[in-house]
């Protein structure tokens, strides 16, 4: 992303001169107000702008920016073809020009604009990057400008560019429109924004202007564009809770823990798209739209992002967390890390890439990743997963990134399957689902600043207890760890990463509020206890209160907690355990207790039965049964349940007084008593049971009609099933047809392999392939002549290797080829006296990532002897030539000087170096310039002629008069048939003998 020059980044000082058109009352009031539409377009875009300016009120209180893909080369004549399209002025930026009211501003060609509080700003293009951009870089600077007052607009084109841009636009809080496919001439960048997720707007280019007047003169953009004007009240807790309450039903997520006034703004926004001035309105929109709760439910995720977003940011966490945990980490443990709010994905392949340049380039270790990527948009997370991103990413990524990690397919890239394997997508949210583990960093930038404090408070001792210790937080440049000092160290301040501490706090999870251990029921409602702290409170009570054994019980007759020796009274039953206390209750008191404890439930009193039989094995037992209500505020809803032994108090001088016929007189009431105190019992009881059997009988009526219900559904479900056994047949016979595709594909493969096997194998070449940490991947079986291999050392250094060359160098030279990426071709012999040339070269893949290195013999042995052979016979042609008496001249075709004999110097007494390389017409000054005899010469070769004894008398500048007879032959150096060169080998052996008489003077 280009950068704007600082010189320029200093506001004029002083009001804002009114240089535009005049301002409509109606909707501005003072400059701060502006609003600035940004309209990008490329090929076709020239007829989509005519029809939006055609129908645009000149009179707006907009001003409107256009930028074009233009020819560095070609001069624009954009600004008179608007003019003809408009009553607002029409102008070429200029360097440095305010934006006013009412006014076109168009981009000039081969330039960047940036805009800095409302002054327009001409930068040159990056020369390094292959794509230009201006329209993301425009709306990137407006979005950072503007905030809620950009509007971004993206018209026919061809391309991705302004798709990052609208994703900025929308991520400040303002309007994005695009032109429909079906009017744009070129339907790539509309296509391209649109699949964003962020665009308002999808309308043809005529019908813009007219949405986007509605969008100004509603209350929120009014309420931004001036300050006579109030924004909707939302403040009232009640009209929110009812849009979380329909959120939350929708998409299962509750945003009532998020700050209100960012969620106001959203929604404030969403109610200008739909021309909804009251938010009564708009909730009746949301219960009757379920389309808008999906659109509401990603305004609110605000899933802005972009490849190394703040460049010095990632730079920052190389040098602070990524080089210190790469230099510290085993080679078994994977580095975790974990993004949490993710988006689309950008970050996190961010942090991959950082990671894998980290380990590559500056760790011996073949360290693991695990990047961990989480967020609750299931639409962001599709796309993350599928890791194809708009060309125009090249504004972020550097062309060496984009090499290294990226494919091009047509107008995007792909994510190489590489890094793509480190990142692990998944839905989460932070609330309510599980947190990861064991994690050696944690990215989390500018997500907690949307939440509120009291879930920040939640959130961070979460984060502390997932990281491993010593590892790293990272959070957005507004955020903080506020009072967690004692479990965070500040490691850098600027870009807020943080180093977890050797402390505990209690974590607390899920972090929305949920149902706790122990739920007390009351007639209030239901409210929550510790375990811990209800054991102790009940101690307290029953030890003020109650001594006998005694249980608490809830409304389910489930014992909470017991007091005493119970033994006597509940037995555990047996099969699955149970703290049920009627199946725990012994012989004999099991129908008391049902009966005595339904009355108490019911009338909330206590209830007292006297002089029950308790069966057991031993001596059966007389028991009274209490039942109380327990009336503290803690306990509300429970009930004590006291057993007590009923013991017979007789006075010993009444006894006395006693006879037996009075006792005999007593027995007859007595058993009348005891058969109506047991009839009274039993119609209680049976009145009980009659009530629990008709509130079954309600129960399992009501569970008859949901049975009905579910069966209806199971058979509906049934013959969904039916259907999509049938879309499965017809999937499964697709994937037929694409199996036996495949299967012809494997079997050409196959073929391949074994074309190329053979042709490895015939070319005679021994040829090793290396991984990148020098361990064997492939050979052929020449290579086993340089060293000793064999299947089975696949995947072994080719250092624990025995070679067959003398000089053993071949780690050490291809530990720089490596390092260099140069090729390296030398001459190697083994030990048994061959030889070979070694050739060295990095290993490529198609991707052009270095993967290893391929090392090639071949056998130059008969080479190297024929080499051999050949300087032996130089050598002995010159030995002969150099034991001749007579001179002797060797010429070329050209009759130029090869070489001379030793007699030749000493009879003409000149040097080497005045002789070879020169005609032989020259030598001497000029003294072998005889016709004749270069007639003879030239004849020689053409002809295959020869010269016998030419006899020639000349004056010579060194030894005077001389009678010389002179012979040549042609010499043939290779077989005609055979050297096609053979000009190269055809030379002329010339012959001098001084036949000048001895006393010649």
């Amino acid at each position: 992303k280009p950068a704007i020059p600082k010189s320029r980044l200093t506001a004029r000082k002083g009001p804002r001169p009114p240089t535009g058109a005049p301002i409509e009352p109606g909707l501005r009031s003072e400059w701060e107000g502006l609003g600035i539409v940004g309209i990008g377009a490329s090929a076709g875009g020239l007829e989509a702008l005519e029809a939006f300016f055609r129908q645009m009120p000149a009179d707006s209180g907009l001003a409107f920016v256009v930028v074009q893909h233009l020819d560095p080369g070609h001069k624009s004549i954009m600004v008179d073809l608007l003019a003809r399209r408009t009553a607002m002025k029409v102008l070429q930026v200029a360097d440095g020009m305010r934006v006013t009211p009412n006014s076109v501003y168009v981009i000039p060609p081969h330039k960047y604009l940036a805009l800095l509080q409302d002054v327009l700003h001409l930068l040159d293009p990056d020369p390094r990057q292959t794509f230009r951009l201006p329209i993301d870089v425009f709306f990137r600077s407006l979005s950072e400008d503007k905030g809620e007052k950009a509007i971004g607009i993206v018209l026919s084109g061809t391309g991705t560019d302004g798709a990052l841009g609208i994703k900025a636009v929308k991520g400040s809080g303002g309007m994005t429109m695009a032109q429909d496919e079906g009017s744009a001439k070129f339907s790539s960048m509309p296509k391209s924004a649109i699949a964003t997720g962020c665009v308002d707007y999808v309308v043809p280019p005529e019908q813009m202007p007219r949405e986007l007047m509605k969008y100004i003169r509603h209350p929120y953009m009014a309420a931004a564009l001036r300050k006579d004007r109030e924004a909707p009240d939302l403040a009232e807790p009640d009209r929110l809770d009812k849009i979380f309450i329909l959120l939350r039903s929708h998409t299962g997520h509750d945003f009532s823990q998020y700050k209100r006034n960012t969620i106001s703004r959203r929604i404030e926004r969403r109610m200008a798209v739909h021309q909804l001035e009251h938010i009564d309105d708009y909730i009746r929109y949301l219960r009757d739209t379920k389309p808008e709760i999906d659109a509401l439910f990603k305004d609110l995720l605000i899933g802005v992002t972009s490849f190394f977003r703040d460049p010095e940011a990632f730079e920052t966490l190389r040098e602070q967390v990524v080089r210190p945990l790469v230099a510290r980490q085993s080679a078994e443990t994977p580095i975790r890390v974990w993004v949490a709010g993710c988006s689309t994905g950008e970050e996190a392949y961010s942090l991959a890439m950082l990671l894998r340049e980290e380990i590559v380039d500056t760790s011996t270790k073949n360290l693991k990743i695990q990047i961990f990527a989480t967020d609750i948009d299931r639409h962001a997370l599709d796309i993350a997963r599928e890791g194809i991103y708009p060309d125009s990413i090249a504004a972020d990524v550097s062309p060496q990134r984009l090499t290294r990690f990226f494919t091009k397919e047509g107008a995007h890239y792909r994510i190489n399957q590489p890094i793509r394997d480190t990142v692990v997508f998944a839905k989460q949210d932070l609330i309510k689902d599980p947190p990861f583990s064991k994690l050696d960093l944690i990215v989390c930038r500018n997500l907690l600043i949307y939440m509120t404090n009291t879930l920040q408070r939640k959130i961070l001792p979460l984060f502390h207890y997932t990281l491993n210790p010593m590892g790293y937080l990272m959070l957005g440049p507004s955020e903080t760890v506020g009072d967690f000092v004692d479990l965070f160290a500040l490691t850098e301040k600027k870009w807020k990463i943080f180093q977890a501490k050797h402390a505990v706090r209690p974590v607390e999870f899920p972090l929305m509020p949920q149902t706790l251990k122990v739920m007390v029921a009351t007639r209030g409602g239901v409210h929550a206890l510790g375990a811990t702290n209800l054991a102790q409170r009940f101690e307290k009570l029953l030890l003020e209160d109650h001594t006998p054994p005694c249980v608490i019980v809830n409304a389910k007759y489930d014992i909470l907690h017991f007091h005493g020796q119970t033994r006597g009274y509940l037995n555990p039953p047996t099969g699955a355990a149970t703290f049920n206390l009627l199946k725990m209750a012994r012989e004999g008191l099991r129908i008391e207790l049902r009966t005595a404890l339904h009355k108490a439930f019911r009338d909330h009193t206590r209830v007292v039965h006297a002089a029950i039989r308790v069966g057991g094995k031993g001596t059966p037992r007389t028991v009274n049964l209490v039942i109380e209500p327990l009336e503290q505020e803690f306990v509300a809803g429970l009930m004590l349940v006291i057993f007590e032994e009923a013991t017979t108090s007789t006075s010993t001088s009444t006894s006395k007084k006693h006879t037996s016929a009075q006792k005999e007189a007593d027995r007859p009431h007595r058993l009348i008593e005891d058969l109506e105190n047991e009839l009274n019992s039993t119609r209680e009881t049976l009145q009980t049971t009659i009530e629990e059997l008709d509130n079954a009988k309600e129960e399992f009526t009501a569970t008859n009609e949901e049975l009905q219900s579910t069966n209806e559904e199971f058979q509906s479900t049934n013959e969904e099933l039916e259907t999509s056994k049938e879309e499965m047949q017809s999937v499964n016979e697709e994937l037929l047809t694409v199996n036996t595709e495949l299967q012809s594909k494997l079997d050409e493969l196959s073929q391949v392999h074994n074309d190329i096997q053979n042709l490895l194998n015939s070319t005679q070449i021994g040829t090793i392939f290396l991984d990148t940490r020098l361990r064997i991947k492939r050979f052929t079986p020449m290579a086993g002549r340089v060293f000793s291999l064999i299947p089975g050392d696949v995947g072994r250094p080719l250092n624990h290797l025995a070679s067959h060359l003398v000089d053993d160098k071949i780690v050490s030279d291809a530990g720089w080829v490596l390092q260099t990426l140069a090729v390296k071709e030398q001459e190697r012999q083994t030990k048994e006296g061959e030889w070979f040339l070694m050739r060295m070269v990095p290993y490529r893949t198609m991707t052009n990532v270095i993967d290893g290195i391929v090392i090639t013999f071949t056998d130059i042995s008969e080479l190297k002897k024929q080499k051999r052979a050949a300087e032996a016979s130089a050598r002995y042609a010159e030995g002969i030539i150099g034991a001749m008496w007579d001179p002797l001249l060797v010429l070329n075709k050209t009759l130029q000087v090869v070489s001379a004999n030793t007699a030749y110097y000493d009879t003409f007494g000149i040097g080497k170096h005045e002789t070879e390389g020169r005609l032989v017409y020259e030598l001497g000054n000029g003294q072998w310039n005889i016709p004749d005899l270069k007639r003879l010469l030239e004849e020689i070769l053409p002809q295959n002629s020869t010269i016998d004894n030419f006899e020639m008398e000349h004056t010579f500048q060194q030894i005077g008069r001389k009678k010389m007879s002179v012979k040549a032959r042609r010499l043939i150096l290779a077989d005609k048939d055979k050297d096609k060169d053979k000009d190269k080998d055809e030379l002329i052996l010339l012959a001098i003998r001084d036949l000048t008489p001895r006393d010649h003077p």
